[in-house]
């Protein structure tokens, strides 16, 4: 074998190394993406209860409930199915009805979820209270309305 066939096996060989190791890699993290399901989702393919999972669409409107204690409880829809999920804690300040959320926990049956943790989610025109003054005081802010 000459030094240039010995130098191309060591090569490919290494690439062969390298490639094995990153396949290996992205199998052992498939399961750690975070994604979410949404409520037609979770019905189509009849998660099991007890599945810990997150969950994602709009705050139904009307289908919030608070309760003594912090207990919450409200609908996320995609508008085509919905899920009531009930959550004890703080919400996040940009929680509301008609507000996309995500909310992480476990499903209890195919419509109900427990959740522990819930993240309210912006669209691309969110601005920071503060942001939105300094902007205003510095006359470069633009309307909402006029950006759509």
């Amino acid at each position: 074998m000459t030094r240039k066939q010995r130098r191309l096996t060591m090569i490919f060989a290494a690439m062969a190394v390298l490639g094995s190791a990153s396949g290996i890699a992205l199998y052992a993290l498939r399961g750690n993406i975070e994604l979410f399901l949404t409520p037609s989702e979770i019905a189509r393919d009849h998660i099991m209860p007890g599945t810990r999972l997150r969950i994602g669409g709009l705050v139904e409107k009307g289908s919030l409930v608070r309760d003594p204690g912090n207990k919450i409880a409200f609908a996320v829809t995609d508008n085509k199915a919905a899920v009531h999920v009930t959550y004890v804690g703080l919400l996040p300040d940009l929680f509301r009805e008609g507000q996309g959320i995500i909310a992480e926990g476990v499903l209890r049956t195919p419509d109900q979820f427990v959740a522990d943790q819930v993240l309210a989610k912006h669209d691309e025109r969110y601005v920071p209270k503060n942001v939105e003054e300094d902007l205003k005081k510095k006359g470069l802010w633009r309307d909402q309305a006029a950006m759509k």
